[in-house]
């Protein structure tokens, strides 16, 4: 089965980071008018997520799948859309969280200039963004995000 797609509105820039981190597709509108998130949900086929009842109504009626996410912290959000979508959440190496881009592994010998030392002495596993570059590894933060995501 394949993972869904989402588009989150201005109002969800936290939850998109979390999703990006579960490997999920995840792209982020700030400033979108409603129209636009909805023509782009059904172009992408994503699923629109929103804290803007009237928002998710509307997209309804577009046939657009569209759902109103409560909570105040990021997770809390993420319990939310488990409940209404059955999602598992698992820290992957997959998805940037700044831009959602693909990762890929790359090796350590490329990334020596490019991560803080410290860091590349003790691992030997890195990935890099396709989009915008940036380097990621499996460091002190990444058993944080498996405990916050499980």
């Amino acid at each position: 089965m394949l993972k869904p797609k989402f588009l989150l509105d201005g109002m969800l820039g936290s939850l998109t980071r979390w999703l990006r981190i579960s490997g999920f597709d995840a792209m982020y509108q700030r400033n979108a008018k409603d129209a636009d998130l909805i023509k782009e949900s059904i172009e992408d086929n994503r699923i629109l997520l929103t804290r803007d009842r009237e928002l998710v109504e509307r997209a309804r009626k577009m046939g657009v799948e569209a759902y109103f996410i409560s909570g105040t912290t990021s997770v809390e959000k993420l319990v939310d859309l488990r409940k209404k979508l059955d999602l598992s959440y698992s820290p992957q190496i997959s998805r940037c969280p700044r831009c959602n881009g693909v990762l890929r592994e790359v090796e350590k010998a490329r990334v020596s200039q490019r991560v803080p030392e410290a860091s590349y002495i003790a691992f030997d596993d890195f990935w890099e963004c396709k989009e915008c570059g940036t380097i990621y590894w499996k460091g002190s933060h990444w058993k944080k995000l498996k405990n916050t995501l499980n």
